[in-house]
């Protein structure tokens, strides 16, 4: 029998992530099957369950590559001196997310703002879940820390202010954003990009 290359068996798992990923953001993790994965995948069950056990673990597959490209996008952040100004660095890391950059293939754009709003949703029943976002998330707040003490070193942010409070903003900007994307239509990540530009040009009041 043939050996097959790792190059296949990364195509086929790429295809089973990307059929998980519009079943999961069009119809939510509970309403869609594992028959539903197949269909969306065009792929036996054989070849599905040959590289995940189950819906759960699909799930977390998914979940992961979208904490993973988050984090490699602020980590390669820090290490430019100083790093972009954060409404440039939070505008190019959204950008990627929105643009289903972990996902190669057609489920991004719009879908991928559902989906991470279907991970939250999950996560209060999911315990399991739970434990792998809030890893991601420590991973990704590390990240964005080093950032913020980019920042602070180079004299561009106060530096009386803990760096890891100002991380875990920014964060929340971003979780925000992608939000409003999921539940009020898409908007440009232009905005998200202005409303901090807004928020970083406030200076001390002029005396009366």
């Amino acid at each position: 029998m043939a050996r097959v290359s790792q190059q296949h068996l990364d195509a086929r798992r790429r295809q089973i992530l990307d059929g998980a990923a519009r079943c999961f953001a069009r119809n939510g993790f509970h309403a869609t099957s594992m028959q539903d994965v197949l269909r969306e995948a065009d792929l036996s069950a054989g070849a599905v369950y040959r590289y995940f056990s189950g819906k759960e673990e699909l799930i977390g597959a998914i979940v992961t590559e979208v904490l993973d490209t988050v984090r490699q996008a602020f980590e390669e952040a820090a290490l430019q001196s100083p790093p972009d100004p954060p409404d440039v660095l939070v505008g190019e890391v959204m950008g990627r997310v929105l643009r289903g950059e972990y996902v190669r293939g057609p489920a991004a754009d719009v879908e991928v703002p559902r989906l991470l709003i279907q991970v939250w949703t999950e996560t209060l029943r999911n315990e399991t879940l739970a434990a792998l976002l809030r890893t991601g998330y420590d991973t990704v707040r590390v990240a964005w820390v080093k950032v913020v003490e980019a920042y602070q070193a180079a004299g561009l942010m106060r530096d009386d202010i803990p760096a890891e409070h100002v991380a875990r903003t920014m964060i929340a900007a971003v979780q925000g954003f992608a939000a409003q994307q999921a539940l009020f239509g898409e908007a440009p990540v232009e905005i998200l990009q202005d409303g901090l530009r807004g928020l970083m040009s406030m200076g001390t009041p002029k005396p009366g």
